[in-house]
């Protein structure tokens, strides 16, 4: 059956196989590389008990109003937190950190779409779960988080994204190409104040780089 078809090859049938392997290409650069950046996230993730520890211990300047800080890494304190809190020196009287998780099924019922968690000194951890199907909305999110006791007004809210410069070099990972494709693919992804339906007036943006 292969031999048959060969032939056709050389009358057109490579086009599709060449489409299929540039896209199938970006497709998994995107994949590998977003990996990358949750390994290297998670090995700087700092530990919620020590950090909260540390700002009780230390408190630092704190502003009226509410933040919400958006992480993939669901455990540890992000890194854009950190970077906010070493150079403005405040932080708000509430703090979340807001995780928006993928889960394997369609669709989730409202009741066990957010789990709240309360983590002391002033922050608190945000769960949000979605289906595949499902297209994250942070506003309607935060209504379900007032009906279990998290209430913020987002008038009165700032959120806080990470603005990310990859830096590329040759070593383990990715060959150096494909890290450079999947720079070119996160500079142009769409922006997460779309994606998550966020006020973009509401917003800050903190930059950083990262060597892949």
């Amino acid at each position: 059956f292969l031999g048959a078809n060969v032939i056709k090859l050389l009358h057109g049938a490579w086009l599709p196989i060449v489409t299929g392997v540039v896209i199938y290409t970006i497709m998994s650069t995107w994949q590998r590389g977003r990996m990358l950046l949750g390994a290297y996230f998670a090995r700087g993730a700092l530990p919620v008990d020590l950090f909260v520890t540390d700002i009780s211990r230390k408190p630092p300047h704190r502003v009226a109003g509410s933040a919400i800080f958006l992480t993939a890494n669901p455990d540890g304190v992000p890194p854009v937190l950190l970077h906010h809190l070493k150079h403005n020196k405040v932080l708000h009287e509430k703090v979340v950190l807001l995780s928006l998780l993928t889960v394997d099924y369609p669709h989730v019922a409202d009741e066990d779409r957010v789990i709240v968690e309360e983590l002391g000194a002033g922050l608190f951890r945000v769960r949000g779960r979605y289906g595949y199907m499902e297209t994250p909305d942070v506003p309607d999110l935060l209504k379900i988080c007032a009906m279990k006791g998290l209430k913020l007004k987002i008038g009165e809210t700032s959120f806080y994204l990470g603005r990310d410069t990859l830096v590329t070099h040759t070593g383990r990972g990715m060959n150096r190409w494909r890290k450079r494709l999947f720079s070119l693919l996160q500079r142009n992804a769409q922006p997460a104040t779309a994606y998550f339906h966020i006020p973009p007036n509401r917003v800050v943006e903190l930059g950083a780089q990262i060597e892949l």
